[in-house]
Formats: C-alpha cells, sequence, structure tokens
C-alpha cells in the first residue's frame, strides 16, 4: 500500500535541554571568538574572548602564513560567528541526528541529558554546574580534558562531538570558502558537466501490482552489482538492478556538501561502536565507484597467492587476470596521462630522492588526458569522465535490456524450503519516489510502495557494510556472517606551506608510497596516499587543539595539503543489525600492530612533508603538538636535531584507539570468501553455501583485507561470479 513519506526521525525526540546541550559542545568545537577591550579575560562570557592584542597577534601570524588573507575586518566577523546561530548549520546537526540509529540516537539523548543536570555535569566535567550553563572557556576546556582521559569513554564523546561540529560546520558556512577562495568543480571554468544517462528507472503507484519478474536481481549499484548487470544483461538474461540511493546526473555533481548524505552513507558519519574509526561508504547510484578517487590497483600478486593458499585457487589462475585485465579495459584503466598536483608530486618526487618505493596509480577515466573535477570528484564527477558504475557499467547494461529500480530499500531476501535446503526466489523491499521537483532531497510529496521481486537467481552486492546486514535479516546463520570485517584503517596527516597550494586542484590520488608496504615482511604495512581535499574532508582532517587555533587554521586552507597513512589491517571486526531499525552495527578496533603501521606511516609522511619545506606538521594524533619551521627547504635534513626530537615525540605517544581518529574508506570481508561452509560464507564462485540461487559479489567476499583500494578487485571477483550465474541459467 502507497503512504506519504512523513517526517519523524530520531532528532524529534530530543528536548529542549537535549538541544542546548548539544549545540554548546558543538560551539565550544568552533567557537565565536570575540575582541573586547582591555584584559581578554571574562569567566562569564558565552564566546571565547581575546583583547586587542591578542586579536592583533593572531592576525599578523595568519598574514604571514597565507598569501591572500582575509581582511582585518573580514578576519573579526568570521571569528565571532556563532555557529548555533547559523540557521543552516543548525538544519545540517539535526538532519544528522536524523540519520543515526534509534539505539545511538537514545544514548546521546541520555548522556546530554546528564549534562543538562547539575549531578551529571559533576560526573561528566568536573563541575556542580550543568554544561550548558558554562562559560566558553570551560566548555572548550572541558572537551580538551575529555580528549586525553585515560577513561575510553571521554575520549570517544570527545571525538563524537568533534566529528559532528566540524562536518556540520564546513557543509554550512559559505564564509569559510569565501575567504579561502575555495573552487569547487561547478565554479571551475575548466570544467564541463558530462552527458546524463537515461536509466528509465521504473516508477511504481499504489494501483500497480507490486510484483515484479526477472531472471537475476541484483542488489546494489555499485562496483559489484553493475559488472554482474554488464555481463549478465550481455549474455541475454533479464536483469532487474535495485539501490536503495539514487541518481544524479553529472551537472548536478559534485555534491554540496551540505547534502552529502545523498551520496555517503548516514552523510559519512558511521562510525564504529567504540567510537574509534569513522567508516565512509558510498549510498548513491553506482555505489562507492560514484565518490572515489579514481585509483585502480590490481589485486597485489602476494595477496592472490596468499588466498589461493587458504584454498582458493581462481584467484591465481589466468581466468581471474583475465578478469582483472577486463574489468580495467572497459573503464580504460591507465597511468599514461597522469597529472600530478601538489600533494601528488610531493610524494613522487620526495621518495624519489630518498630512494623510497613508490608507485603511479593507473586511473579509470577512459584515457582521457585530463580529469579536471580535482578533489570535488570525491564527491561525485561532474565531468563524467570518472568510469564508476553509473558512468561505464550501468549505461552499458542498460543497452542491452536491463532494468533499474532506484530509492528502494531491501528489507529482505526470499526463500523456499527445497527438502531441507533454502532456495533464493527473490526479494521484499520498500520503494521511495523522488518528490514532486523530481529530487530525493525533501520528505514531502513522495510516495513509499512495498514490492516483491520475483527472480530465479539473487546476486547481494551491497557492500561489505550492508551485504551481511542483509543475510542477517532474511534469516541466513552461517557464523562467517557479519565476522572478519577489514577496514584498511587510516590516520590523518595535515601540513601546511609557504607557498599556496589550492589542494582542491589536480587529479585526488596520482601516487601512493609503498615503501612500507610490506613491514612484517607478510604483506601488512601502511601506504600513503593524498587525499580529496574539498572542504568537507580538509576540515575534517584538521586537527583541533582549540577552537580558536582550528578557526584560524582553517583559513590556511589554500596553503594546505592533506594525506592518510593506511594499512591493510591484521584486525578483524564485524556488523549486526540495530535491533530497532536494521541499520548496520559495526564493531571494530584497530590492532597494536596496525596502530604501529599507520604510525610508521604518519612519520614517513613528516619526513617528506619536512624535507619539502613545510611550515608546520599536523598529525592527527591527541597529544602532540604541531611542528613548526621557518628553515628553507634547501637547508633542512633529516637529521635536524629539533625535527629528530619531535620525530621522537611523535613516535613516542603512537596512536592508540582510545583517543586517536581513524578512518575508513575499503570496507571488506564480512561475508569472506571460503573454501568451505566452516571457513567462509560463499564458495569462490560466490554462491551462498547456506543457499541455493543466491550469490554474493562485492567487497564483503574478500577472504581477507586486500591491500589496496578494493574497486578493481571488487570488479574481477564480480566478474567471476557473473559468468557463474550465467552458466547456472
Amino acid at each position: 500500500m502507497a503512504s506519504s513519506v512523513a517526517s519523524s526521525g530520531p532528532a524529534s525526540a530530543f528536548n529542549d535541554t537535549h538541544w542546548d546541550v548539544l549545540f554548546k559542545l558543538l560551539d565550544a568545537v568552533v567557537p565565536p571568538v570575540v575582541v573586547v577591550a582591555g584584559d581578554s579575560s571574562d569567566s562569564h562570557s558565552s564566546a571565547i574572548t581575546i583583547s586587542e592584542a591578542e586579536f592583533a597577534k593572531l592576525y599578523n601570524d595568519l598574514q604571514s602564513d597565507v598569501k591572500d588573507p582575509p581582511s582585518a575586518e573580514a578576519f573579526r566577523e568570521y571569528l565571532a560567528a556563532r555557529a548555533s546561530q547559523n540557521g543552516d548549520f543548525v538544519k545540517t546537526v539535526k538532519d544528522m541526528i536524523d540519520g543515526l540509529s534509534p539505539s545511538v540516537c537514545g544514548q546521546l539523548r541520555f548522556i546530554l541529558g546528564a549534562m543538562g543536570s547539575r549531578l551529571g555535569g559533576l560526573i561528566s566535567t568536573g563541575y556542580f554546574v550543568p554544561f550548558d550553563k558554562q562559560p566558553a572557556h570551560i566548555r572548550e576546556a572541558i572537551l580538551q580534558s575529555w580528549s586525553t582521559s585515560w577513561f575510553s569513554l571521554w575520549p570517544m564523546l570527545a571525538r563524537t562531538f568533534l566529528i559532528m561540529a566540524k562536518a556540520c560546520w564546513a557543509r554550512s558556512t559559505p564564509l569559510l570558502e569565501e575567504l579561502t577562495h575555495y573552487q569547487s568543480a561547478v565554479q571551475s571554468p575548466k570544467v564541463q558537466a558530462g552527458s546524463a544517462h537515461n536509466f528509465n528507472f521504473m516508477q511504481f503507484s499504489a494501483s500497480e501490482p507490486p510484483v515484479v519478474e526477472t531472471d537475476v536481481v541484483i542488489v546494489g549499484s555499485g562496483c559489484g552489482g553493475g559488472v554482474c548487470a554488464k555481463v549478465l544483461a550481455e549474455a541475454g538474461h533479464r536483469v532487474l538492478v535495485v539501490d536503495r540511493g539514487y541518481y544524479f546526473q553529472p551537472e548536478s555533481l559534485p555534491m554540496k556538501a551540505a547534502l552529502v548524505d545523498q551520496v555517503l552513507q548516514a552523510g559519512g558519519g558511521l562510525t564504529t561502536v567504540d567510537g574509534s574509526t569513522m567508516v565512509i561508504a558510498g549510498s548513491s547510484w553506482g555505489g562507492g565507484g560514484s565518490i572515489n578517487w579514481s585509483v585502480s590497483l590490481q589485486t597485489p600478486d602476494e595477496i592472490r597467492q596468499e588466498w589461493a593458499r587458504d584454498g582458493l585457487p581462481v584467484f591465481t589462475s589466468t581466468e581471474y587476470q583475465e578478469s582483472l585485465d577486463r574489468v580495467c579495459a572497459v573503464m580504460g584503466v591507465n597511468d599514461k596521462h597522469n597529472n600530478f598536483n601538489f600533494a601528488n608530486k610531493l610524494i613522487k618526487e620526495g621518495a624519489e630522492s630518498l630512494g623510497w618505493r613508490f608507485k603511479v596509480c593507473p586511473q579509470n577515466t577512459a584515457g582521457h588526458e585530463e580529469h579536471s573535477c580535482g578533489a570535488s570528484c570525491g564527491m561525485g564527477c561532474r565531468e563524467g569522465k570518472k568510469q564508476g558504475p553509473a558512468v561505464s557499467w550501468l549505461p552499458l547494461a542498460a543497452k542491452s535490456g536491463a532494468r533499474f529500480i532506484e530509492g528502494f530499500d531491501v528489507s529482505k531476501i526470499t526463500f523456499d524450503d527445497r527438502n531441507g535446503l533454502k532456495e533464493a526466489t527473490g526479494i521484499e523491499g520498500t520503494w521511495t519516489s523522488r518528490d514532486a521537483s523530481g529530487t530525493p532531497f525533501s520528505r514531502e510529496g513522495r510516495t513509499r510502495q512495498s514490492i516483491q521481486i520475483k527472480a530465479k537467481k539473487v546476486i547481494v552486492a551491497g557492500g561489505a557494510v550492508n551485504s551481511p546486514v542483509l543475510l542477517q535479516k532474511s534469516g541466513l546463520k552461517n557464523p562467517n556472517i557479519g565476522k572478519h570485517l577489514k577496514l584498511h584503517p587510516c590516520a590523518c596527516f595535515t601540513a601546511a606551506f609557504k607557498e599556496e597550494v589550492k589542494p582542491w586542484e589536480g587529479p585526488i590520488a596520482t601516487v601512493v608510497l609503498t615503501e612500507f608496504d610490506n613491514e612484517d615482511k607478510k604483506g601488512y604495512g601502511p601506504r600513503v596516499y593524498s587525499t580529496a581535499m574539498h572542504t568537507l574532508v580538509g576540515m575534517l582532517q584538521l586537527p583541533w587543539k582549540n577552537g580558536t587555533q582550528y578557526k584560524v587554521d582553517a583559513l590556511k586552507y589554500p596553503h594546505l595539503v592533506g594525506y592518510v597513512a593506511i594499512t591493510r589491517d591484521y584486525s578483524s571486526g564485524s556488523i549486526t543489525p540495530e535491533p530497532t531499525d536494521g541499520s548496520p552495527v559495526i564493531n571494530y578496533t584497530p590492532s597494536p600492530a596496525d596502530c604501529k603501521h599507520i604510525l610508521i606511516g604518519l612519520i614517513a609522511t613528516a619526513k617528506l612533508c619536512y624535507l619539502r619545506g613545510a611550515i608546520e606538521l599536523a598529525p592527527d594524533v591527541a597529544g602532540v603538538p604541531p611542528f613548526r619551521s621557518q628553515t628553507p627547504a634547501a637547508e633542512r635534513s633529516l637529521s635536524d636535531a629539533e625535527f629528530v626530537q619531535w620525530l621522537k615525540q611523535l613516535e613516542t605517544t603512537g596512536v592508540h584507539p582510545r583517543d586517536s581518529m581513524f578512518q575508513s574508506a575499503h570496507q571488506m570481508g564480512s561475508c569472506r570468501m571460503g573454501a568451505t561452509a566452516e571457513a567462509g560464507v560463499v564458495d569462490q564462485t560466490g554462491k551462498a553455501w547456506e543457499a541455493e540461487n543466491l550469490y554474493l559479489a562485492d567487497s564483503s567476499i574478500f577472504p581477507s583485507a586486500g591491500g589496496v583500494n578494493p574497486m578493481i578487485t571488487t570488479m574481477a571477483i564480480a566478474d567471476r561470479v557473473a559468468q557463474s550465474v550465467a552458466a547456472g541459467l
């Protein structure tokens, strides 16, 4: 039965106290900084107060560090702005709360409610005063103390509110982009919007029978689902691809930061239960392939051999290599036209000077000589040159007759019981239309419809975060479902340079440092990549020591470069459905060995940036201050005493799940492939051990962490799975 979409998210359960405490917390991260006459200390102020002399020093330092600083008056206005008085900021925060699972939202309500009481204030802050009644400098000091507390709850809360404040502020503060002269692909005169594809998405109304029949239904339109759709449609089979996300034409990309929840699951705010790791997964039509960084690396030989030793000989077969080459050929993967922006050139030239190994990263850009989207391609490719599923695989599937449904949230896989053996027969779920204006942005004017799809074969390709949850909600019991999760955890590093580098320009990641990626001689160790430095990413990875420092450092954005030290992980986690709404609950903590490898990557990054002449080095590591130097690059060496001393402090402090913030853009292994049902969820053809006619074809079936960006491995595996499915039809 069709119905209208109502607005009744978790945010509706917040009362005035919850909101007051929350916004006072967020204001402590990006506070109003107000200039006052005379002494700057005002113990009752709702803003951070500074004197005219302190303001002058901040502005003089900014002028020294930034080529094109704002005027003194604009700087004063920017500092004084209060985030919680910005309607867009408030809306963004409430939308983020609405995206939380009921259980997480309930925990947050409890914490905020307690902090709004005298007793709760005493327990959480050490003051017998409700948090929202505290002056700004005390609220800031409380956050600082939480960040370095030995008791794991407080650093976790600090990370939560820091991420929320940074993300919502970056998404709702146009003055920041104005003062830093940020230019997205939409604003760049070099970037022309690519051609749109007409997928002719199926539409439904209350009068239509909500049953659709097909040969193969594919759940997920990402790197695995897209490949399966093309292969099976071209083989002459009836193919239907469904996805919870929506298609966005190139002219509507890159997605505005305020609408990031349309391209990233939970708006990029998925975190592990312990709060240690942000999990970033694509959620629009095309999945992760629509928002990744174009890096197209084939499965490393040592990984293929490891998987073959575990009873999966397909990975060392000629057929698997043919699949790798075939998927690369479809997307025109090559490195012949790679451009190197400042950040990538720094890795390449720095590694060459030190004799370190590095690799030029092939790109899936169909051989185009120039791909000019820059960092904002990480929010969707405006030029349409990045050959993700929505640009290449799915349009090719459409040409061969594949059908598509966007906005389809699959609730379960349906089964028949044949002589005690499960046999997949299709899927059920809920379709949500676009609104009257043709977008999925509004809650109003949209239709929901329950749909049943009957199919001879079901392929689940929802990604390593969602596929295990769907299998669990569908009643499958294989004990490997949701286990063995790998995340390739990484930590961020920011460096500032005297020259203006405009980090948002140029291809995102065209070089990777590989010197340390086999640190243990078993295929485990860190790699270093540059990051997609659009505003949201740039502000998220900018270290926070205090509110004034953070707001001032944000204005150095044109002079910043960002890197991640990422490692193939020993750690394993798990994913289960949240009991109330079925959303993914991710349990994962980076192991000491993984933290050690990430630290090695951060130290290597520091050395590269220092030798290139960075005036400030800022790893996102609690307890380690930024390192500043004005020594010319030509006069620097890795034996410089002050730099060596700072490196020792970084090495001694280390990175730890207790007080560090890790990120993951690569999720793998949560429904791993295994030689037996005891070892895995699927066999080496991708067929589920537990049910006939059910296949998986995404990164969830990696036998272990893939070691490199998972797109090409996922596609090659999906190519093999699709051929197996076709052979059985």
